[in-house]
């Protein structure tokens, strides 16, 4: 991912990979565990409920584990899915004649593998939905399990079809958590929470776009997985991310909210409106995107912690250092040390 993209420098929350990891755990002795974690540049389990992941950890850790694990979802579900499966998965959608085609070929794939629950897709003339019905009612949802799943049939046919597929919606079957916002990092739609079943909806007139993918596109889709298929290329997903571009691009330190509605065309109302909606704020987005900031110059290593304190907008390094514990529950010194 480009380190100069404002997407690219989004960090989500612990509790946003929480899921994740305590599946990894059961498939992990301690020492491996905890290895895994250090090699990704993760702190060690357990984590603070405050720290910030990045996107490039998130796909390294996912690396690491697959192979060590011998498992390609790491423990998610309680059948361990064998390498070479999604390369299986891949050839299988590339020879598909079309995207619904892949999609039809999405469901059966999956439903042959999976025993915690089975994909049910409904075509219909104006919305094609993808859910994930559980073979026991009332079963707890793997939350991380759900949202990777939703995202590897989203992100494959976007990759397919050679640019991201718009999605309708994301319906997700457990309550709205904490990290709600990481969400919008992820799904370039609209995301409900509390839903019957989790999810995904699609306009079938977006999937009129030929395939036309070739096997060392293939290779390298795969060579990069999760990125490519987690992380989408969309830079516009939500007016959050819209306006996390904008002030990216601007002087954003002394930027504010006017400013931002004058560049996404609507009024200072209706934009504070439409983010409040999406659950978060103009100040919260900004704040965020100082906090990013800073963490990828502290991964760098290239600039001192001074530099990067007067840099992200503090009149003083202790001023800096006392909103970076705040934002990860580490001192900049520490987090500097492990990465």
């Amino acid at each position: 991912m480009n380190a100069h993209d404002p997407v690219a420098l989004t960090t989500v929350s612990a509790g946003f990979v929480q899921d994740w990891l305590d599946a990894l755990e059961s498939r992990c002795t301690p020492e491996t565990m905890n290895s895994l974690l250090l090699r990704s540049g993760f702190q060690t389990s357990p984590m603070a409920s405050a720290q910030r992941v990045t996107l490039s950890e998130i796909a390294l850790l996912y690396q690491l584990a697959a192979v060590e694990t011998g498992d390609e979802m790491m423990g998610l579900w309680s059948r361990p899915i064998r390498s070479r499966a999604l390369q299986h998965l891949v050839t299988v959608q590339r020879e598909a004649r079309s995207l619904v085609s892949a999609l039809y070929r999405f469901t059966t794939f999956w439903n042959l593998l999976l025993d915690d629950f089975h994909l049910v897709l409904r075509n219909g003339a104006d919305e094609v939905e993808l859910s994930l019905v559980p073979y026991v009612p009332n079963t707890r949802p793997q939350r991380f399990g759900h949202m990777l799943i939703l995202k590897l049939v989203h992100g494959l046919l976007s990759w397919l079809g050679g640019v991201e597929t718009p999605v309708k919606a994301v319906r997700l079957a457990f309550e709205r958590p904490d990290f709600a916002a990481d969400y919008a990092v992820v799904f370039p739609c609209p995301v409900e929470f509390s839903a019957p079943r989790t999810s995904i909806l699609f306009d079938p007139r977006q999937f009129m776009r030929p395939i036309t993918r070739s096997a060392a596109e293939a290779t390298v889709f795969l060579e990069r997985a999760p990125l490519d298929w987690i992380f989408t290329s969309s830079r516009a997903h939500t007016n959050s991310l819209r306006v996390r571009s904008f002030l990216y691009g601007a002087d954003w330190q002394t930027c504010h909210l006017p400013d931002a509605a004058i560049a996404l065309q609507m009024t200072p109302r209706t934009l504070n409106r439409r983010l409040s909606e999406e659950g978060t704020s103009f100040q919260e987005i900004k704040d965020a995107l100082r906090r990013d900031i800073a963490i990828r110059a502290l991964q760098l290593g290239t600039d001192s912690i001074e530099k990067i304190a007067f840099e992200t907008g503090f009149s003083a390094p202790p001023n800096f250092h006392r909103a970076f514990r705040n934002w990860t529950n580490r001192t900049p010194g520490s987090y500097k040390s492990q990465v």
